[in-house]
């Protein structure tokens, strides 16, 4: 078998690996990528090569992540394209000035986190709830999973434990269904033997519209709601990876105590 074989199944097998991911069949994928199915199956089956164009093409039409693609692409027999730049290069300055206003400026917790979950940074009412944790725990890196569910923690001091645990599972097990990421797979085998096994909750007041998080500090219960951000536009690896948790509270009684 030829190289060039070899290269058109690697990619065939990852390309059905994430329509299936994705839940899309040949003909949907083929649709919307406006080629016709027979085409689509050549590539799949490496009876085609791909170029390097309809690579991309595909993987945007399935939503592959940045990383992702590049594997796509080497797969086809081509050299990745999407750069990973580390966040301390002099071309991420403006990068790194709009995640350190974002945090800055925000009244409550934030933080920013990369694919894994490690800590990249955070603002002093983010580092304030970890005082007390395991130092161990706290890296570098600090993975915000890890201090969550960890029994030298935030665990003891997380109230609604149970509820906010299955949320942080859910969350995890879809980021490694989109991504396939192995190290994503190892972060939640490692969350889920730290949990441990419990029973979903299906008991949610009528009058609940989200999940808060409810953690102790001191002698007071602070109740928190978070949005995510992430870049618009990323062409890097490191931008599109990156997340911006802002924490707002959840109750009258924690504004009032943080205002």
């Amino acid at each position: 078998m030829t190289a060039l074989a070899t290269a058109g199944s690697d990619f065939g097998t990852m390309l059905r690996t994430w329509r299936a991911t994705r839940r899309m069949s040949q003909l949907e994928l083929a649709s919307a990528a406006g080629v016709s199915s027979r085409h689509l199956s050549f590539i799949e089956t490496g009876r085609s090569r791909p170029s390097r164009e309809m690579v991309v093409h595909l993987a945007e039409q399935l939503d592959v992540p940045l990383r992702e693609r590049n594997a796509l692409l080497n797969a086809a027999g081509f050299a990745a394209l999407y750069r990973e730049t580390a966040l301390t290069a002099p071309e991420m300055e403006q990068a790194r000035a709009a995640i350190d206003l974002v945090l800055e400026r925000h009244p409550f917790p934030a933080i920013a986190v990369d694919r894994r979950w490690d800590l990249v940074s955070a603002n002093d009412r983010a580092f304030a709830l970890v005082d007390g944790v395991d130092p161990a725990l706290l890296g570098p890196p600090l993975n915000v999973y890890r201090v969550s569910v960890h029994p030298d923690g935030l665990r003891p001091r997380i109230e609604n434990f149970d509820e906010y645990a299955d949320h942080l599972l859910s969350r995890l097990q879809h980021q490694v269904a989109v991504s396939a990421d192995p190290e994503l797979v190892e972060l939640l085998e490692e969350i889920r033997d730290l949990v441990g096994r419990r029973h979903p909750n299906t008991h949610l007041s009528p009058s609940q519209v989200l999940l808060p998080l409810r953690i102790r500090t001191g002698d007071r219960v602070l109740s928190f709601m978070s949005t995510i951000a992430v870049f618009g536009t990323p062409v890097d690896i490191t931008l599109a990876e990156l997340a911006i948790e802002t924490f707002f509270p959840a109750d009258s009684e924690t504004a009032a105590l943080l205002s």
